[in-house]
């Protein structure tokens, strides 16, 4: 445990780093030295030893010679990891092919793919000395996870252990595909979804007309089901006592299967986002005071549940997300673009003076 939260700190202070330097970084030399190197130090590799953490390998390809990945680590004189960067901009998926090469002539297990904050790992799961088309495991510095620290854990140059990490990568590797069929089928249920959950208590020969219907009704079974959770989720995320009536239960529309209330759906990032604003808020205001109500177009946090006292907006219903401030009354909202939740942080002060100013 103590080996989790002190490999937490350090990405968490890697992460202030990394975003605090990122618009000073012009090239992909500069990503190496000022977000790299510091994250191969964290996993307890001395970066200023050659026989340990080589730059430059020389991987030959073929016919083509002083083809160089950017980092082998070495453990015990065999390499263990090939690492392969780019500048913190570009997009840590698109340069796989390159680190594929790499890892096809190279003795390591495993290869790693990133941008200086988002680390992707590769081995060779489906056929040996192959490097998988898709990672395994991302490590994302801006959105860290403590099943994500236990992974890396098994990196460290003190916790490396080869075959936890082949146990782990085929885990994780299962999990996230069967995730990916489960997710699209919430999208646009298949037909043999459908045959198998209405067989189970439909009795009469399920047509294509019925098989049209039925699909769109477990489409909505399982829209609403969803809602249903992440609403329960969020009432229990507010500390909501069942036995006392609160405010905030009535600010949580109820799910009715045939309204169009329906397609109201509380995110796991608005609620994420919302006990950050609480959080904030707790320096100077009693929990009670502080409320929720979730609309179609935004995630909206009142004062004393008075429309006439917004708070802030969390806006993450589109690809870009914003905070809307309210420092100067409710027709004077400012909108905030948040490029990862922890942004909301920044804007602190401006939060607290809100409410200062509603006296």
């Amino acid at each position: 445990m103590e080996k989790d939260l002190d490999l937490k700190l350090k990405l968490e202070q890697l992460y202030q780093r990394v975003d605090s330097l990122k618009e000073e970084i012009c090239t992909e030399e500069a990503t190496k030295n000022a977000f790299v190197m510091p994250f191969i130090q964290i996993l307890g590799y001395d970066i200023f030893n050659p026989t340990e953490v080589i730059p430059e390998f020389i991987c030959d390809i073929g016919t083509k010679k002083g083809e160089k990945v950017d980092y082998v680590i070495k453990k015990e004189g065999e390499p263990i990891l090939i690492i392969e960067c780019k500048h913190w901009k570009d997009n840590a998926d698109a340069y796989n092919s390159q680190l594929h090469r790499y890892y096809h002539v190279s003795k390591a297990r495993f290869g790693v793919l990133t941008n200086g904050h988002i680390y992707n790992f590769y081995a060779d799961l489906e056929k040996p000395n192959i490097m998988d088309e898709k990672p395994f495991f991302t490590l994302d510095l801006f959105h860290l996870k403590d099943s994500s620290l236990k992974i890396l854990e098994n990196f460290t140059k003190i916790g490396y252990n080869l075959e936890n990490i082949l146990d782990s990568a085929e885990a994780l590797k299962y999990i996230k595909a069967i995730r990916n069929e489960f997710e699209k089928e919430l999208q646009n249920p298949s037909d043999e979804m459908v045959k198998l959950l209405v067989g189970r208590f439909f009795e009469k020969p399920i047509t294509a007309t019925r098989l049209i219907t039925f699909k769109e009704y477990a489409k909505k079974a399982f829209s609403n089901s969803i809602n249903e959770s992440i609403n329960f989720r969020l009432k229990n995320a507010l500390n909501i006592n069942d036995s006392v009536p609160s405010k905030i239960t009535n600010q949580i529309e109820s799910i009715d299967d045939n309204a169009e209330s329906s397609k109201l759906v509380t995110t796991e990032e608005e609620i994420e986002g919302s006990q950050i604003v609480k959080a904030i808020l707790r320096e100077i205001l009693p929990a009670s005071r502080i409320a929720f109500r979730d609309t179609q177009s935004y995630f909206g946090i009142l004062l004393d549940d008075n429309n006439r006292k917004p708070i802030c907006r969390l806006h993450f219903n589109s690809s870009n997300k914003y905070i809307e401030l309210f420092q100067n009354g409710k027709d004077n909202g400012e909108k905030k673009i948040l490029n990862s939740l922890e942004e909301i942080y920044h804007y602190k002060s401006e939060l607290l003076s809100t409410i200062r100013n509603y006296g």
